[in-house]
């Protein structure tokens, strides 16, 4: 099954009452800290476009994430792309070209009407904002030009353009004023019809803003500029009024030297930066917490039962590294404690599990293909860990990558690459590994041939395997609880877009949460947050 079409308000409505349903066809991705510049994590995704423009000045893209347009100084033109994955910019194909030189021999900015209808060009030779309309809605072949509207008495070097989602209001920056300049439209999308309201310097943040972008909501208006490589992020205390904006934070610097603008996924989750220096399109995530400073290379994730603290293991340095969670469940408020070294034991630490009271540690490696169990003095602390023993899983898997116990110790489950199974078994002393013997497996290669990690519902009867093949988390029903060969594949949700390399997953235990980690460059050292809503 595919991923259910869930909007941003549909999910607000649904997740103000409702506990999870462990169910993926309900899933969506949702990082506690979406519109977060300070939380950009990427960079390493990016699509030439340097054979249709050598200087492009301006992104944008269709609301389904299916379309992108790059306007561009060198060819005074748009250059419209099918993306056959939506959203994701290495999937991005050339298709055709607008050219808008009689109305614009120097263009810095394109934007569409919601419904592509009608498309909009601003420039630096004009000083005015270039009126189009489109016989054939996002087919730039079919536009012709309309009017024009002079943004001149308040900007003479305007760089970049933005809407009101009904059209009613338009906004102009430039680099002569370095100032916000807004207007209203008397008539919907109609740029004759605009008359200028006020202004808002960012001149404090940005000397040479050159792009700018706003909230749909309007609550929040992001700005861009060549002088700091960087977005600023303002918040409106009035949606859409300029004049109540106020400073909020600055994003690190970006892959571009000469930014000069950017486009926001309606989410708030991904975030496409153009810039003249590399001729590329750039895409980042925000949202996701960034552990990078400790572990490069992730493998695995866990949360203590009331959502207060987070592990993370990894190969980078062969370690646990434990977090506090401010707010619980949500990873953005994650704060770095300490690390602990399980390089003695394995040299290729693969996943991390912990007792239910916080009093075992157990972690999973494919250097000694066996499982090392940790007791800890002190409950959750990791300091307080020491080693106790270990139980080998080589006959059944010399890859092994994924650990999961049932709530009460007697079940452990492995999974794992070479069999492309997950591995049941039986422990007779609740928690004691020395104890384990092995039961029965489960074929997991029909839906990904490399599965890298492996959970269950509290119940039993739901089994959730993340994979690095399919770039996905496949479910399947139990109709015996915790009994594997009872297992039955449901459906798939794809995570290709916030991480093409999972490694760790881990749900919260009423099923409203799903956690994500992996190892592709673009995100590396990231946390990803999914919510499930209730299928009731």
């Amino acid at each position: 099954m595919s991923n259910v079409a869930i909007t941003m308000g549909q999910a607000a409505a649904a997740n103000s009452n409702f506990a999870g349903s462990w169910d993926l066809d309900y899933a969506y991705y949702d990082p506690d800290s979406a519109w977060d510049v300070t939380t950009l994590v990427g960079g390493v995704t990016s699509f030439s476009v340097a054979t249709q423009e050598t200087a492009p000045r301006s992104v944008f893209f269709k609301p389904d994430g299916t379309k992108m347009y790059i306007i561009g100084t060198t060819g005074d033109d748009v250059n419209e792309y099918n993306l056959s994955t939506a959203w994701d910019v290495s999937t991005a194909s050339y298709v055709q070209v607008f050219s808008v030189g009689s109305q614009e021999t120097t263009p810095s900015e394109v934007f569409f009407k919601p419904d592509g209808t009608k498309m909009y060009i601003i420039g630096l030779t004009g000083d005015d904002v270039n009126e189009y309309n489109l016989s054939t809605a996002w087919d730039v072949s079919t536009a012709s030009y309309v009017q024009n509207f002079s943004v001149s008495a308040q900007e003479t070097s305007p760089e970049s353009l933005h809407f009101k989602p009904d059209g009613t209001k338009m906004y102009v920056c430039g680099v002569g004023n370095d100032t916000v300049n807004e207007y209203n439209l008397s008539t919907a999308w109609d740029v004759s019809t605009a008359s200028y309201v006020q202004n808002f310097s960012v001149t404090t943040e940005e000397i040479a803003p050159t792009g700018l972008f706003f909230k749909p909501d309007g609550t929040k208006m992001f700005v861009c500029g060549s002088s700091g490589d960087d977005i600023n992020e303002y918040s409106l205390s009035t949606a859409w009024d300029v004049s109540t904006a106020s400073y909020t934070r600055v994003s690190s610097t970006l892959a571009e030297s000469a930014l000069h603008s950017m486009f926001f996924k309606p989410d708030g989750t991904t975030v496409y930066i153009v810039g003249t220096t590399n001729d590329r399109v750039y895409q980042y995530s925000l949202g996701a917490f960034d552990f990078s400073t400790q572990e490069t290379d992730p493998t695995g994730i866990f949360i203590k039962p009331d959502g207060t603290k987070m592990y993370i293991l990894g190969n980078a340095g062969n370690d646990v590294n434990e977090y506090n969670l401010s707010t619980a469940w949500a990873t953005s408020t994650a704060s770095y404690v300490q690390s602990f070294s399980v390089n003695t034991q394995e040299a290729t630490p693969e996943d991390i599990f912990f007792k239910p009271d916080g009093t075992k540690m157990y972690v999973l490696g494919s250097n000694g293909d066996d499982i090392n169990e940790y007791s800890l003095s002190t409950a959750w602390d990791i300091s307080t860990a020491s080693y106790v023993q270990v139980f080998s899983v080589a006959s059944q898997e010399t890859n092994p990558t994924g650990i999961f116990f049932k709530p009460d110790g007697t079940k452990m489950y492995i999974c794992g690459s070479t069999g492309d199974d997950v591995n049941e078994y039986n422990l007779s002393t609740a928690w004691d590994i020395s104890t384990a013997s092995y039961s029965q497996n489960f074929d997991v290669s029909n839906e990904d041939f490399f599965p890298h990690s492996v959970s269950f519902k509290p119940d039993g009867t739901k089994m959730f395997i993340g994979g690095t093949n399919d770039d996905d988390v496949n479910e399947y029903n139990l109709s015996t609880a915790w009994d594997i060969s009872t297992a039955s594949y449901v459906q798939n949700f794809s995570i290709k877009l916030q991480e093409p390399d999972s490694r760790g997953l881990f749900f919260k235990d009423d099923g409203s949460k799903m956690y994500l980690i992996g190892n592709q460059n673009s995100t590396l050292g990231s946390v990803h947050t999914y919510t499930l809503l209730n299928n009731q």
